[in-house]
């Protein structure tokens, strides 16, 4: 049996929640600081709450010895109008294991859980967006077996 649970996110998991969301702006300001500010939060605590309790934005964490190691932020969306076929997708919005937990496979379990829940749901297919600068997150969504679906391009304008 594993040591660890994958469950859906609580309100008690708040304070590892925003911590994980405070290293992944950590992550995206290096790259991007024209974007990402140095601190702030993507989501104010009320906004938690609400993703946790929606059944359509579910979110899981990762969870060992009490302490939440990780999190994956997932929202199911129906896409289709036009060319486009009707579809269930799963958004992988967000995947965050902690920095002190890294190479320990979390990312992995996290992912593994969410396609189960994707295909037990009945989507056709999980999407996700990636930054450019951010070089182990794309390394890591080619090793779960992503490929890239389409390229968003940028111009800045200076």
């Amino acid at each position: 049996m594993a040591d660890y649970i994958i469950r859906l996110a609580e309100p008690k998991d708040l304070e590892p929640i925003n911590t994980l969301l405070g290293q992944v702006l950590a992550v995206h300001h290096a790259a991007r600081p024209d974007l990402f500010r140095p601190v702030g939060k993507k989501y104010t605590d009320a906004e938690l709450m609400a993703l946790f309790a929606n059944p359509e934005t579910p979110v899981f964490v990762y969870e060992k010895d009490r302490a939440v190691l990780g999190y994956a932020f997932c929202a199911i969306q129906r896409v289709g109008s036009g060319a486009l076929m009707p579809l269930k997708t799963l958004y992988l919005d967000d995947l965050c294991v902690l920095d002190s937990a890294r190479g320990l496979h979390i990312g992995t379990a996290l992912f593994e859980y969410v396609k189960a829940f994707a295909k037990e749901q009945g989507c056709h297919n999980i999407t996700l967006h990636v930054w450019e600068g951010n070089p182990g997150a794309k390394a890591f969504y080619a090793a779960q077996g992503m490929a890239p679906q389409y390229t968003s391009m940028e111009l800045l304008c200076e």
